[in-house]
């Protein structure tokens, strides 16, 4: 068979029969959905359930994916230390919103370590209760992130800014291992338990109720505030400009007379801002944390934006959601033990038929 038939086929599969496969397919499934609906197997609010869960899922993994896309947009490279970097924001934050609400009550070490010998309900840790100590804690674990992203780029791929992509790859590694083992001797590796339980609103559908947790709704609206956030900082400032031209054409920029370092130094503290902010509110709406949760997530946020389109902000954000509620709807047909099996599958369906990602690819924005 010659190339050039090879290649006809191959773009007849990608145009015609895989796209006609995958409706056929999606059709099936929601023809199923639906008999279970109507036959009881699955109620309406169990439905609404999983979507709920879903968003709160995807607003955490499209949150943290915007530092990573945007570190590939600008720099050119997939940044592995990306999700030690998160749990270094959530640790940085806890042990702040720890002090503040345990202050003079409480030994400052352990509360400083955020230690699991301290008794979270005596503390009494939640959004309601210690919201002071929340919100200080979220900045800074912002802060915190984005000065470690920042002296992190100053000492180890600022030097190493004219290597390729594998090269800096290969030193992101080393950066997370080193991180994560900084981690682990500073806080141990053991779970601990960070707030207290919280009322949540309940609101009825169909044949049942879906609750709100405060802290389930305190991650989507924190979530999409900074998002919206970074959307008007990329599109309505200069600096925004600077940023999207440089993920466009580096040299170009520097030849028009863009500071191009200065871009790199944003694009660290405002990626390395929000993915700290990220690791915060993972933790508060998951209740638990440990030395190795932010590189367990890591899997899952390249899958986001690599979905969304790898370099594409927007991209993330969409990747996010889709993985956050795909995986949460998969649990409808596939058991508990492979709940992102669904997502993985449908990223890699989606990357079947537009290997550049919903965005197509498109860098920072």
């Amino acid at each position: 068979m010659s190339t050039r038939t090879e290649q006809d086929l191959s773009q007849l599969l990608r145009q015609f029969l895989l796209p006609a496969t995958l409706v056929v397919v999606a059709g099936l499934l929601v023809v199923d959905l639906f008999r279970r609906l109507v036959t009881g197997a699955v109620g309406t609010a169990t439905l609404a359930t999983f979507l709920w869960d879903g968003v709160v899922f995807g607003m955490a993994i499209g949150l943290a994916g915007i530092g990573l896309a945007m570190t590939y947009s600008i720099l050119k490279f997939a940044n592995f230390a990306h999700g030690d970097y998160i749990t270094f924001g959530a640790f940085a934050g806890w042990m702040v919103t720890f002090v503040v609400a345990g202050l003079g009550d409480f030994s400052l070490d352990l509360l400083v370590l955020v230690s699991g010998e301290l008794s979270v309900a005596d503390i009494g840790i939640n959004v309601l209760a210690t919201p002071l100590a929340i919100v200080l804690g979220l900045v800074v674990a912002a802060a915190a992130t984005a000065a470690l992203a920042l002296v992190v780029d100053r000492i180890v791929f600022k030097p190493m800014r004219d290597a390729d992509g594998i090269s800096l790859l290969i030193a992101s590694v080393g950066v997370a291992l080193a991180l994560r083992h900084v981690l682990l001797l500073v806080f141990q590796g053991s779970s601990r338990t960070l707030t207290t339980d919280v009322a949540s609103v309940s609101v009825s559908v169909g044949d049942g109720a879906v609750a709100f947790g405060a802290h389930e709704v305190t991650l989507v609206v924190l979530a999409a505030v900074l998002m919206i956030g970074t959307h008007a900082l990329l599109q309505y400032t200069k600096l925004g400009t600077a940023m999207r031209a440089m993920a466009d054409n580096e040299d170009l920029a520097r030849v028009t007379g863009i500071p191009t370092e200065r871009v790199v130094r944003t694009a660290w503290l405002l990626g390395g801002a929000l993915t700290g902010a990220a690791g915060f509110l993972i933790a508060l709406e998951s209740g638990t944390m440990n030395t190795s949760f932010g590189w367990e997530l890591l899997l899952v946020i390249f899958s986001a934006v690599i979905l969304g389109g790898i370099g594409s902000v927007y991209g993330a954000i969409a990747g996010g959601l889709i993985i956050g509620v795909a995986s949460r709807l998969s649990l409808i047909w596939l058991p508990s033990e492979l709940i992102l099996a669904g997502a993985f599958g449908v990223m890699i369906v989606a990357l079947l038929v537009k290997p550049q990602g919903l965005l197509g690819g498109v860098k920072t924005v």
